[in-house]
């Protein structure tokens, strides 16, 4: 009678661990699941401030581009070519974006190329009022662009990682882009008249 109830007792305990286990499987599993979902969100919204900065910053360029027209010629295609980069930055993913980024700022490096060999253009109130900003939202795009690399580096680690992989995959999920824009923008072009 002591022996079965010792045995009930000893198989109680032993479905209790085994129902503690499942449940904190599951709740881990839910909670690996949830952080993945919870960096994607946050990737998302980070790319979405992104393509806010660099419609604005494609915005003033392409208003430095009519400020500067009447020192230089810059030929139609430029302005065409950053009036199409802004209607893409819309639903540029991370890939796009580092094109549009590098062409941007080749664009930009031109622009104050021009500022350079023009001391007129130089001086004029809008149009450095304009750089300035365009530089301010470049330090802007930098910090939403660590924060995403950031971001990108947690998920991309969880997918390489071990339990947290195997819930990624069985969630048809894949590693994110990291954005690589250049830093600076190297010696301007040179511009011929």
């Amino acid at each position: 009678m002591f022996g079965d109830i010792l045995g009930w007792i000893i198989l109680g305990i032993v479905i209790l661990v085994i129902i503690i286990l499942i449940v904190w499987l599951i709740a881990r599993t839910i909670g690996i699941y949830n952080h993945f979902y919870i960096l994607k969100n946050s990737s998302e919204a980070t790319l979405g401030q992104i393509r806010v900065a660099m419609k604005k910053r494609l915005d003033m360029i392409e208003q430095l581009l009519g400020a500067v027209k009447s020192y230089a010629k810059f030929e139609q295609e430029t302005f065409t070519r950053v009036t199409a980069m802004r209607a893409a930055v819309a639903t540029a993913g991370p890939g796009d974006l580092n094109k549009v980024e590098a062409e941007s700022r080749s664009i930009f490096g031109r622009l104050l190329a021009v500022a350079e060999n023009y001391p007129d253009l130089k001086t004029s109130q809008s149009v450095t009022s304009l750089m300035d900003s365009v530089k301010s939202l470049e330090d802007e795009i930098s910090r939403h662009r660590y924060t995403y690399n950031n971001i990108s580096q947690e998920f991309n680690t969880m997918m390489d990682t071990i339990p947290s992989s195997f819930i990624g995959h069985l969630a048809h999920l894949s590693k994110l882009e990291y954005l690589q824009f250049e830093e600076d923008i190297k010696t301007p072009p040179k511009i011929e008249y």
